[in-house]
């Protein structure tokens, strides 16, 4: 054998070795194999839960109207200390589906060329405050409470230790401790929130990850474990999937005309509680708007009153210097608004002053200019209300 041959055989034994150690690797840590990885890094956020199994949340049979309006949106928003056309905005901060309600009523639907409303959009930590409700529900049930402890509810995680002190409150509030970095690095996603956004075992995770960082419920921290607890609470104290949860308590209560998705750690598995639920924007829209109305649909209680009081109201202890309460966010400069957000730019803002609701869906940055933005849907609302006083 030639030297030049020699050579070609050991390289490509060398690039053998080190992807098969890479698929060994993949599969040891329990998340996608390394063609599936590379497959994500070309997808935009928006579109990423095609890549996931998924279980169907399923559409109404009697869809919640969303009528036409005959205000007109606003021409400007403030943005980076200038006033920019709402198209500016939406284009700047990479928007692919924008809807805005005021009175229940359609005041503006836009998307990019590239999206419709039938498209299903990756919400990403939306999917938290949809949580919250499903929790709210459970609650007012009698199913579980938020003194209940996480340990007495799913007894599998129980350690013998102070991680057997969190309670539903603690999670509903980013109070647990629990030791799971918010990462969100691409090119590293083996810890943290991205190893667990990836994982293939969801319940093994949990159980390998029962450390704490702090004592429970003695300040507030982000961690998407948090929410993916209480999917898990949810799933053993109701004995049924997310998604059935979700489709029988929630989406067809309130109307929604299609159908979502929710993404799986592995085909049959659970739901990713803290992200992947994929929707339309005409459907957030009427997700917020049910939370505008108080939970009502329609003459209908479909959350509890009392829920929609708890997440409209700031808890104890701040997260990342926002008010935050039972997973939905109270941005700095909040008077009564509140917001779903979801990383790469999802907003679902509800301002019940304004009797209004917006909805954006972008592939923006990680956490990217997020109170510029919360204050350019804040001057829609505004100006949608003061236009009314004119």
């Amino acid at each position: 054998m030639s030297r030049r041959r020699k050579v070609l055989v050991a390289v490509v034994t060398a690039l053998a070795l080190l992807a098969g150690g890479a698929y060994a690797a993949t599969a040891l840590l329990a998340v996608p194999p390394p063609h599936q990885l590379a497959r994500l890094l070309a997808t935009a956020p928006s579109e990423q839960g095609r890549l996931f199994p998924s279980r169907t949340v399923e559409a109404s049979a009697s869809p919640r109207a969303l009528p036409a309006s005959t205000e007109q949106m606003p021409e400007t928003v403030p943005w980076k200390g200038e006033d920019v056309t709402v198209r500016t905005f939406l284009d700047t901060t990479h928007t692919r589906g924008f809807v805005v309600l005021r009175h229940g009523r359609v005041v503006e639907e836009w998307y990019a060329d590239d999206a419709g409303e039938r498209t299903r959009f990756s919400s990403w930590s939306v999917a938290k405050s949809v949580v919250s409700l499903l929790v709210g529900q459970a609650i007012a049930a009698g199913d579980l409470a938020e003194d209940d402890r996480l340990v007495d509810l799913v007894p599998a995680l129980r350690t013998g230790g102070a991680y057997d002190a969190i309670t539903v409150r603690d999670l509903l509030d980013m109070a647990s401790g629990v030791d799971v970095a918010e990462n969100y690095r691409e090119y590293w996603p083996f810890t943290g929130t991205a190893r667990l956004f990836l994982s293939t075992d969801l319940p093994g995770f949990l159980e390998d990850h029962r450390e704490l960082r702090f004592t429970p419920g003695s300040q507030g921290e982000y961690r998407s474990v948090d929410t993916l607890l209480l999917g898990m609470i949810l799933r053993t104290v109701e004995k049924e999937p997310l998604t059935t949860l979700l489709t029988e308590r929630l989406w067809q209560p309130m109307g929604a005309e299609s159908s979502a998705t929710w993404n799986l750690d592995r085909e049959g598995g659970v739901e990713k509680a803290f992200c992947c639920l994929n929707a339309t924007a005409r459907d957030f829209a009427r997700m917020g708007q049910l939370v505008l109305d108080g939970g009502v649909v329609e003459g209908r209680q479909v959350v509890p009153a009392a829920w929609i009081d708890r997440i409209s109201t700031p808890a104890p202890h701040p997260v990342s210097d926002w008010g935050y309460s039972a997973q939905w966010w109270h941005p700095e400069g909040a008077d009564d608004d509140f917001t779903a957000i979801g990383v790469y730019g999802q907003y679902v803002f509800v301002d019940p002053d304004a009797d209004t609701v917006v909805v954006k869906l972008s592939d923006h940055g990680t956490e990217q200019d997020e109170l510029e933005t919360v204050g350019a849907l804040r001057s829609i609302a505004a100006q949608l209300a003061a236009a009314d006083e004119r």
